[in-house]
C-alpha cells in the first residue's frame, strides 16, 4: 500500500520510467518490488499491466537479509483490468484503490498522494462538511 511506503526506501531513486502516456491516467497503482537489479525494465508478474518503474542510483545498496539477499526494493507502477482506465463505470467510478495514487504527484523520491482526480470526482459530502478537499492539482 503507498501509506506504508517510508520515504527513506525511496531515498535512492534517480528516475522514474513511464511506459505509456500518464496524462489521461486519474491514477495509477504502486507498490515497492525487490527486484535483482537498480535499473532496466522488471519481470511483471501481476494481472493487468505495468505502466512504469523506478530506477536506483549507484548507491542504492542491495538487501542482506535472508531470503532477499542481493535485490533491491523498487518502485513499480501498475493497472489492473477493472480499474477505471479500463472500466470508467466499474467498481473504481469513484475512490481508489488503497495502493493507488494521482501520477501527476510522482517523482523521483516523492511518493505521490491522492488527489480529487485520482479519486474519482468531486468530494463527498462528509468531506464538504468538514470544509476539506483533496488536492485538485
Amino acid at each position: 500500500m503507498s501509506a506504508l511506503i517510508e520515504p527513506s526506501q525511496l531515498a535512492h531513486e534517480t528516475g522514474l520510467v513511464w511506459l505509456e502516456d500518464i496524462a489521461d491516467l486519474e491514477y495509477v497503482r504502486q507498490s515497492l518490488d525487490r527486484l535483482p537489479t537498480r535499473g532496466g525494465m522488471p519481470t511483471y508478474h501481476r494481472d493487468g499491466r505495468m505502466v512504469g518503474y523506478a530506477i536506483l542510483g549507484p548507491t542504492a545498496r542491495a538487501s542482506r537479509a535472508p531470503r532477499a539477499s542481493g535485490t533491491f526494493l523498487r518502485r513499480v507502477f501498475w493497472l489492473l483490468p477493472h480499474d477505471r482506465d479500463g472500466q470508467p463505470e466499474g467498481l473504481y467510478a469513484s475512490g481508489a484503490p488503497s495502493e493507488a495514487i494521482d501520477p501527476r504527484t510522482l517523482a523521483p523520491g516523492v511518493k505521490g498522494y491522492k488527489t480529487q482526480r485520482s479519486e474519482g470526482g468531486p468530494p463527498s459530502d462528509a468531506m464538504r462538511e468538514l470544509g476539506k478537499t483533496l488536492p485538485k492539482f
